[in-house]
């Protein structure tokens, strides 16, 4: 059983139905979970997918009751959505926040909570295979620690790492899904340009991707040296890696990280 307290999503978007989701699924009870949200199909589905309750109205009275807040708002929504929680109801609870781009003295401001976990979660936490980074501020205690790292566990991998590299997680896995969407869209691409039907040819592509991300991870060698165990003297891997290179496929993979980078700390400024 998942014993964390009471849990209350301050946004119900597809992110948090995937926390909360992941939670359930690995025994939090529904009942522990609630949502707010100011869009009632957001709650609905919040609702729908997690079994835990979600409402368009009152969020001050659910985030009393809650041990956990968990805010998954927009960036550019946050000073509004925290605007119900000015009297200092926030100031005893747990703050997690998976804000792109919001850092932990912002959040300690809004919230007068000095207890503040900033998280990077991606998208395939969705499907329970998510990649995160999480910080804390310097009132969180190692049980509060332990309560995140269960949430985040609950649907993948997760880190702890210092705040000033959480925009390097957000420009590296919280961005990286696109990135690798449109490799995979590129793959297919080019299975179709050599005569494969586009279905089985996106089918190829994915499972190649997903294959190769799993042999990374289970095997624990490095990306190079499982590159070089796929590509034969003189054979096809080969031919494919120069025209790659030719392209600057990589520096151009790494460019896109540091610009992502750069705007997760622009977005953090403002």
């Amino acid at each position: 059983m998942l014993d964390i307290g009471r849990v209350f999503f301050l946004g119900a978007g597809k992110m948090a139905a995937a926390l909360a989701g992941g939670m359930v699924r690995n025994g939090c009870p529904a009942g522990n979970i609630t949502a707010y949200d100011v869009a009632k199909p957001a709650a609905a589905a919040f609702a729908a997918a997690t079994g835990g309750e979600a409402f368009t109205a009152e969020p001050e009275r659910l985030a009393e009751a809650a041990d956990i807040v968990l805010i998954a708002v927009k960036p550019q929504y946050l000073t509004e959505a925290l605007k119900p929680f000015s009297g200092g109801v926030l100031s005893n609870k747990l703050i997690v926040s998976i804000v792109a781009g919001v850092t932990i003295e912002t959040l300690t401001g809004l919230t007068q909570s000095h207890r503040v976990i900033r998280v990077m979660p991606n998208t395939p936490a969705l499907v329970g295979k998510g990649a995160a980074a999480y910080a804390v501020s310097a009132g969180v205690t190692d049980e509060d620690c332990r309560s995140v790292e269960a949430i985040l566990g609950s649907v993948g991998y997760f880190c702890r790492l210092p705040e000033k590299l959480i925009d390097a997680v957000t420009g590296l896995s919280g961005s990286g899904p696109a990135y690798v969407f449109d490799f995979i869209q590129a793959l297919s691409d080019g299975g179709v340009r050599c005569g494969l039907p586009r279905t089985e040819a996106t089918k190829l592509a994915a499972m190649t991707v997903m294959g190769a991300a799993a042999m990374v991870v289970e095997t624990g060698e490095h990306p190079s040296v499982l590159r070089d165990q796929v590509t034969s003297p003189g054979g096809t891997t080969i031919a494919g890696l120069v025209v790659l290179e030719r392209a600057a496929f990589r520096s151009a993979a790494a460019d896109a990280v540091a610009a992502a980078t750069a705007r997760s700390a622009e977005l953090g400024k403002k």
